[in-house]
């Protein structure tokens, strides 16, 4: 099985290396971390019987977030702990050196046996934490031999998913029933899980630590710079009662090809009726910011653009920005008043809504959000946000929030609500990780 696994991951390695060399050549991707990718040469961690080696793997920028109160838990209540948290792509690894500079940060191996064997050997992890879903069968394999407790926090398990596992039912029942515990978002993913193989005292319902990493502060040191930088006052940022002459903020996020001219198409048919809006562009790939910073110079409205500012400088007169960042998206929503999550309108399955809900934002989306299925259902049924059914009606939506200020505040308002009241996963969660640790945590 180990064998013909690492022939599969050789052949899948050369199909897709022409693609791979392309991007790299073109976007720039695929360019590093390679000895730790095939090779596992992962940073050694020091060792000792004092301490205990907590290894986080998030695949990219939005499982980065979601281990984040946990990495900040196990921070406070083990300091003596080693961290390692290891991801799968370019934005994922630069966005981690960032939020984790103080701990381990690195690439994480693919799954060919050797690999996973030697960043087992240099890590020696006491737990591995596995953010959402990841089914690598070595990985999982040699850490069990290794009695390595392997946990998956946040599991999500979509239909589609669930139907293509299916197909190899005995192989992946014998790899999800070594998984040592996996912390479901909702009973449906359980039961799903559990229809996949897992044991039902292997899985249980914790809830979404999306709910809790989000930002619900308005006032948060981090909006209030944004806002300062952008010639938005914090205090005006987000009220009904706002001069007319103020500014609205219109902040479309984790956007995707072709969402960005679907909104700048929207806008410029608002610019001269509604002169106080503005625009605010978050990208969710960094490989994009150079084309969306051509399709927002075609308008030929004032723009601002996040990289070529100066630290401190102050400016509104702009119409338009682009915060071409990576992982500021969560404080970006605290300066907004309405907002579309991106993703939703292709095939993609969507993006995090609970970010702008949380920081009461009247939030829409468009029908494609498989990934976010319960969260969608639970903000629907409360009146929190609005799905959308085909681009067409972003701009007939964006004009009756615009015009109509208790729909907007109402809307923002219930989101809001719905987020606060799901909060409460990471506690849930980290209880369970500190039994695996098998160490009592502090007071």
């Amino acid at each position: 099985m180990t064998w013909f696994l690492n022939l599969l991951y050789i052949l899948l390695l050369l199909l897709f290396s022409p693609w791979m060399l392309w991007r790299r050549v073109t976007q720039g991707r695929y360019r590093h971390g390679w000895k730790c990718k095939l090779w596992g040469l992962l940073p050694r961690i020091p060792q000792n019987s004092e301490s205990k080696t907590l290894w986080f793997h998030a695949v990219s920028v939005g499982e980065l977030q979601v281990i984040r109160p946990l990495v900040e838990r196990a921070e406070r209540e083990f300091p003596l702990a080693k961290i390692l948290v290891t991801t799968s792509t370019d934005a994922g690894f630069t966005l981690a050196c960032k939020l984790y500079n103080k701990h381990t940060v690195s690439y994480a191996p693919m799954d060919f046996s050797w690999a996973i064997s030697n960043a087992l050997s240099r890590v020696q992890p006491d737990l591995i934490i596995l953010a959402e879903l990841e089914l690598w069968p070595n990985w999982i394999r040699l850490s069990t031999r290794r009695k390595i407790p392997i946990a998956v926090i946040n599991g999500r398990l979509s239909q589609r998913s669930l139907n293509g596992y299916q197909r190899f039912q005995k192989t992946i029942r014998a790899i999800v029933s070594q998984i040592t515990w996996i912390g479901a978002q909702s009973i449906t993913y359980r039961d799903r899980f559990m229809e996949l193989g897992v044991p039902s005292n292997q899985v249980e319902v914790t809830g979404n630590i999306k709910f809790d990493g989000a930002n619900y502060d308005r006032l948060h040191p981090e909006v209030v710079r944004r806002s300062r930088e952008l010639g938005l006052p914090p205090e005006e940022t987000h009220s009904s009662h706002k001069p007319k002459d103020n500014a609205l903020v219109w902040l479309c996020g984790s956007t995707q090809s072709p969402e960005e001219q679907l909104c700048l198409d929207a806008f410029m048919k608002l610019a001269d009726r509604f002169p106080s809006l503005k625009l605010i562009l978050v990208p969710r790939h960094p490989e994009r910011f150079e084309e969306v910073a051509r399709l927002i110079q075609q308008t030929g409205l004032p723009s601002l653009r996040r990289s070529l500012m100066q630290d401190g400088q102050v400016t509104s007169h702009w119409r338009i920005f682009l915060a071409d960042s990576v992982g500021e998206l969560r404080w970006w929503w605290g300066l907004a008043d309405v907002g579309f999550v991106g993703g939703s309108f292709g095939s993609r399955g969507g993006q995090n809504m609970i970010e702008p809900c949380a920081v009461r934002v009247a939030t829409c989306f468009g029908p494609n959000t498989k990934n976010f299925a319960d969260v969608v259902q639970i903000l629907l049924e409360a009146n929190g946000a609005v799905a959308l059914s085909e681009p067409q009606q972003l701009l007939e939506w964006i004009t009756a929030v615009i015009e109509n200020n208790a729909m907007r505040d109402d809307l923002a308002y219930q989101g809001q609500q719905v987020a606060m009241s799901h909060r409460g996963a990471t506690e849930r969660t980290w209880k369970r990780l500190v039994q695996l640790l098998s160490i009592p945590a502090s007071n």
